[in-house]
C-alpha cells in the first residue's frame, strides 16, 4: 500500500432524493451524516481541500438532499455522500421525517456504501440523538465509524475527557467499538487519518 492518499480532483456530480435516484456508478462510497450544525460540511471540504465543494451555511439543516461527490486520489477513484443531518428542532416535522425517510432509503439500498462516519460534536455531553443513531446502526449492520468534530474548540484535556465520556456510554451495549476518528476543519486535524482508513477499505 502506497503512503498516504493524495486527493487529485473532487466535484459534485448529483442531489437525489431516494436510492433509486443515486447516481449508478460503481465505486466504493463513503458517507457523511450528524446533527444539524455539527460541521459537516468544513469537515468534507477540508478532507478533499476544496473550500465551497459542500455548501456552508450558519443555518443548521441545509443539506436537504443525498449529495454525491466524486473523489479522484492516487489510490483509486470513490464517492463520498453528503447526507441531510438529523435532529435539527426548527425544521418541521414533515421535513425531518422526510430526511429519514431519504437516509432509510439510502441504507437500505446502496450496496458500495463501505462506511458511514457519524459526527458527533467533540464540545457536547452525549446527545440521545446521537446515541440513538449508532443504535440503529448497529442494529441494521452498517458499518460505521465515529468522528468527533471541533477538537479545535477545546483544550487537549477537555476533548479527550469529552471523548471517553461519549465512548463510556455507549461501552456498555456494543462488543467492539467502532474507529474513532478527532478532527478539526480549521485545522486540518484527522484528515490523515480518515484518508487513510477511507484508502484501506477501497
Amino acid at each position: 500500500m502506497k503512503e498516504g492518499m493524495n486527493i487529485i480532483n473532487a466535484e459534485f456530480i448529483k442531489s437525489s432524493e431516494f436510492a433509486d435516484q443515486c447516481p449508478e456508478i460503481d465505486l466504493p462510497e463513503f458517507a457523511f451524516i450528524g446533527r444539524s450544525n455539527v460541521g459537516k460540511s468544513s469537515l468534507i471540504n477540508m478532507l478533499v481541500r476544496k473550500k465551497g465543494m459542500a455548501k456552508t451555511s450558519a443555518t443548521p439543516g441545509k443539506t436537504r438532499l443525498i449529495n454525491h461527490f466524486m473523489v479522484n486520489s492516487d489510490q483509486g477513484n470513490w464517492l463520498l455522500v453528503d447526507l441531510p443531518g438529523y435532529g435539527y428542532a426548527k425544521s418541521a416535522k414533515t421535513d425531518r421525517e422526510k430526511w429519514s425517510r431519504m437516509s432509510k432509503s439510502y441504507f437500505d439500498k446502496r450496496e458500495q456504501l463501505r462506511c458511514v462516519f457519524i459526527l458527533i460534536d467533540v464540545r457536547l455531553e452525549p446527545q440521545k440523538l446521537d446515541l440513538d443513531f449508532i443504535q440503529r446502526m448497529t442494529k441494521e449492520g452498517i458499518p460505521f465509524a465515529l468522528v468527533f468534530t471541533k477538537s479545535d474548540k477545546e483544550k487537549p484535556g477537555a476533548v479527550e475527557f469529552s471523548v471517553n465520556r461519549f465512548v463510556n456510554s455507549m461501552s456498555s451495549e456494543y462488543v467492539e467499538l467502532p474507529n474513532i476518528f478527532l478532527t478539526s476543519a480549521t485545522k486540518g486535524t484527522g484528515r490523515d487519518r480518515l484518508l487513510g482508513f477511507i484508502q484501506q477499505n477501497l
